[in-house]
């Protein structure tokens, strides 16, 4: 329906691994599907404990704890992963999807009552927020407070790194607030919790709290931008999930594939290693290149082309291996009810204005989501 660009086309012509320098890094990034899927299992060679660099670029300015549990390696990752799952498998319970479907068709029915609206800040940052606070068991009013970070926890104002501190002011009045009065939410779940017969320290308290918030928060307002402009330039896409519902399923999956808005992340090596052809020294990084291995053609027949009923469709957007991600439910429930809402609710898409955000580094440059979109969305 629709070619994409592939930033990585031509590097991965030339080899499975391309050099990125990032903020005086020059990481090698894997390009090919199999060998990210492969590093991605193999934990010994490619390490994810490394506080602040599992992210690219590294994240030392913007936080002052490690995040957890992606920031760890086998076997005690499972053990961290395992103090919050619960809350990240409530997407999978009926009722709690009826709440997020609810959520989306009120937002729906609200912009197309109205007039056009910048689809970032009133509307994707909204949905995220608001769906958040179901999956943390907290009061739905504290999407204001969290609204009103805008779409980045970490950004730079007036050359500081404010929005961290922000968040981590947050994040400890919360668990002071549940250190006295503990109830079912997510902040005192975490104060109760014990990790190998002891209690969390309130460092290892704040790293959970700040991945909830930083990694599935400008992810979800990406995707959900990204797809209403694709219903914008291909309004024959509505009509194609209104003949049959099941194909939300796979819809949703391509849209995550193409959508991809984590470039790459990254894994440090603790020893010297060859890398398909590329020495990396100890302590260096690699990065998996998610978003390219999704667009290998190897893997997936015509990769640029957005194939709403593409399948399989084994992307790799959640990324692999033992730190698949723990949200991984709650985007999927997100965006399958948006797709049914629109489909149900919605005649026509309109985009009278968008700012692509645009990923520019040295070896490449990729379109990610929008930092502004005005839509128009007409009842059916």
């Amino acid at each position: 329906m629709k070619n994409i660009p592939d930033p990585f086309e031509e590097a991965r012509k030339e080899g499975p691994v391309m050099k990125c320098p990032v903020h005086g890094e020059n990481i090698a990034m894997l390009l090919k599907h199999a060998d990210v899927r492969a590093a991605a299992k193999d934990w010994e060679t490619f390490s994810s404990d490394a506080p602040f660099r599992v992210p690219i670029p590294s994240e030392e300015e913007v936080r002052t704890i490690r995040q957890l549990p992606i920031e760890t390696n086998p076997p005690e990752h499972a053990e961290w992963r395992a103090i919050v799952q619960p809350f990240f498998d409530q997407p999978k319970k009926p009722e709690f999807a009826a709440k997020v479907e609810a959520l989306i068709d009120e937002l729906v029915d609200k912009a197309i009552a109205g007039d056009s609206f910048e689809a970032v800040g009133e509307f994707a940052l909204p949905l995220q927020s608001r769906a958040l606070t179901y999956l943390l068991d907290v009061p739905e009013s504290e999407a204001d407070v969290w609204i009103g970070w805008g779409v980045h926890v970490f950004k730079a104002e007036g050359g500081e790194f404010k929005k961290g501190i922000v968040l981590e002011d947050y994040l400890n009045a919360q668990f002071d607030r549940a250190e006295k009065e503990p109830g079912d939410d997510f902040f005192s779940a975490l104060v109760k919790a014990e990790f190998q017969a002891r209690k969390l320290t309130r460092d290892e308290m704040l790293g959970f709290g700040n991945l909830t918030f930083a990694g599935g928060r400008d992810t979800i307002i990406h995707s959900v931008t990204s797809i209403l402009a694709y219903f914008a330039d291909h309004p024959e896409a509505l009509d194609f999930l209104r003949e049959d519902p099941k194909r939300v399923i796979h819809a949703s999956e391509e849209f995550f594939r193409v959508f991809m808005p984590l470039t790459q992340i990254g894994r440090v090596c603790p020893v010297s290693t060859d890398v398909h052809g590329i020495q990396v020294e100890a302590n260096e990084r690699i990065g998996l290149g998610w978003a390219a291995a999704n667009l290998d053609g190897e893997v997936f027949k015509e990769p640029g082309e957005i194939q709403l009923d593409r399948k399989p469709n084994p992307h790799l957007s959640f990324g692999f291996g033992p730190h698949l991600c723990l949200g991984a439910p709650h985007a999927r429930l997100i965006v399958r009810s948006l797709l049914k809402s629109l489909a149900a609710k919605v005649g026509s898409v309109s985009v009278t204005e968008a700012v692509p955000n645009v990923e520019n580094e040295e070896a490449y440059t990729r379109e990610v989501g929008f930092e502004s979109i005005t839509v128009n969305l007409t009842s059916r």
